[in-house]
């Protein structure tokens, strides 16, 4: 299907999931938290496909997507030590939630890129990785997360003023 392997179509239908999850999370909570069945779902299901992520060659060695799934599990291992070691208080809280939702918006890059340089079979929307529409997405993509990072942002500010806890 699509030119997947069981091993690609099974990755993909986890950061499918991992991704309702992250929706679902922020949808009821205004955020992605692992303090959440949701949030938790998401972090769990985005390691997992990170993990799966670095097993798959389509493209030859090891390349941009592998550095991808590095990069994403470093920053979930940050957010995460910022939501349960440090606290959820001052700049911790900043550090989980805008982490978290970064990998959210990492998920984008590489479902974007092997959707479009597959689909429609025969007449890919997109000739690959380097494509100028496909860059071009993935920036309004970023400009997307950055307009939800300052939302959350303000929240957590606002939230934190009303607690007292600046």
């Amino acid at each position: 299907m699509l030119g997947m392997t069981p091993f690609g179509l099974l990755h993909t239908v986890i950061a499918l999931v991992a991704l309702a999850g992250g929706i679902l999370a922020f949808v009821r909570h205004g955020e992605i938290s692992s303090r959440t069945r949701s949030g938790r779902a998401y972090v769990w299901l985005t390691v997992a496909t990170c993990i799966t992520g670095l097993f798959i060659f389509h493209h030859g060695g090891f390349g941009a997507p592998h550095i991808l799934a590095i990069t994403t599990l470093i920053v979930l291992a940050i957010a995460y030590a910022a939501e349960t070691r440090i606290g959820q208080r001052g700049l911790a809280h900043y550090v989980a939630v805008l982490g978290y939702s970064l990998t959210f918006f990492f998920h984008f890059i590489p479902g974007l890129t092997e959707t479009g340089t597959r689909v429609p079979v025969g007449h890919p929307v997109f000739t690959g990785p380097e494509d100028p529409t496909l860059k071009m997405l993935v920036g309004v993509c970023f400009l997307i997360y950055l307009m939800g990072a300052a939302v959350q942002a303000a929240n957590i500010r606002r939230t934190q003023r009303l607690a007292g806890t600046t």
